[in-house]
């Protein structure tokens, strides 16, 4: 049997073309970027979520929410993940294009 690949990639180009999705997507963008830039961050520094977790002192399941995206973190926290990965946070606020 032949499975079809979907990209993800393809599949989000299609779906932003409806405007409620699209709506949404740009409402969310902020946490999806915090989520892309603390994996990035723990994945370049080649550290486990556990190993992050010890060096904010929390638990490895509070770095897994926060990188699934089912967390609210408060700033003090993220400031703390970013110290601990040797990065700072940065807050812009910036005009629409």
């Amino acid at each position: 049997m032949n499975k079809r690949h979907l990209d993800f990639n393809i599949w989000l180009k299609d779906k932003l073309k409806d405007p409620e999705f699209k709506a949404e997507y740009d409402r969310q963008e902020p946490e999806f970027a915090v989520i892309r830039a603390v994996l990035r961050a723990r994945m370049d520094k080649g550290i486990t979520q556990k190993q992050l977790a010890e060096k904010v002192g929390t638990k490895q399941s509070a770095i897994a929410r926060l990188e699934s995206g089912k967390a609210n973190p408060s700033i003090g926290f993220l400031q703390k993940v970013a110290e601990a990965l040797g990065t700072t946070l940065q807050i812009n606020f910036t005009k629409p294009a």
